[in-house]
């Protein structure tokens, strides 16, 4: 399995940040796998772009001597913050039209971004006004929202300090169902994915 990073347009430092804090955890299997981390380089309006992060998808693959083909049948869990959500989410589309497997899409702050798709989608927010107007444009089930409201890009550098409340919103919107830190949470989902 393979976790594909994709940032929004913001210091790479900020991305840093969110892989060392939340991503490498002591005695976890997602440290153990982190050449399976890929992080679009883009710091530009290029985030926007399905097709820039999909051809960073294929040069990576072959870059690591895989064939695609057998890239392609390894499941990718999408990661994406703010402005990074609009190309992720497209590129997540044209992955699965080349055949490949998209095991989940994490859109981190990605308001105003509509996401629908085959595959299971949670949507963490920075706030609860974020979290219920995203949910108008699509959202799956296991989703975040800070509380007390941080401002946007604290989420993404530091996710350990963040907490907030995790809610089924197949369910409801409120009440929260928990109570834990932005990176507890995404670590829940990446364990789940990861274990299943």
């Amino acid at each position: 399995m393979s976790i594909i990073i994709c940032p929004g347009i913001h210091d790479p430092a900020f991305t840093e940040s969110f892989i060392s804090e939340c991503l490498n955890i002591p005695n976890g299997s997602i440290a153990k796998n982190q050449s399976n981390i890929l992080v679009f380089p883009g710091k530009d309006i290029s985030v926007l772009s399905a097709l820039h992060i999909l051809q960073f998808l294929r040069v990576s693959v072959a870059y690591r001597r895989y064939c695609l083909t057998d890239s392609l049948k390894s499941p990718i869990i999408f990661i994406s913050f703010s402005a990074g959500v609009v190309g992720a989410i497209g590129a997540a589309h044209l992955w699965q039209l080349l055949g490949g497997s998209v095991k989940a899409f994490i859109a981190i702050d990605g308001w105003g971004v509509p996401l629908k798709g085959n595959f299971p989608i949670h949507r963490m927010s920075h706030d609860y006004f974020t979290h219920w107007s995203s949910s108008l444009l699509g959202s799956g089930q296991n989703n975040f929202y800070a509380e007390p409201a941080v401002d946007h890009l604290s989420i993404w550098k530091s996710p350990q300090t963040v907490k907030g409340y995790w809610v089924d919103s197949s369910i409801e919107i409120s009440p929260p169902k928990g109570y834990l830190t932005a990176a507890e949470f995404l670590l829940m989902l990446l364990k789940r994915y990861e274990a299943n």
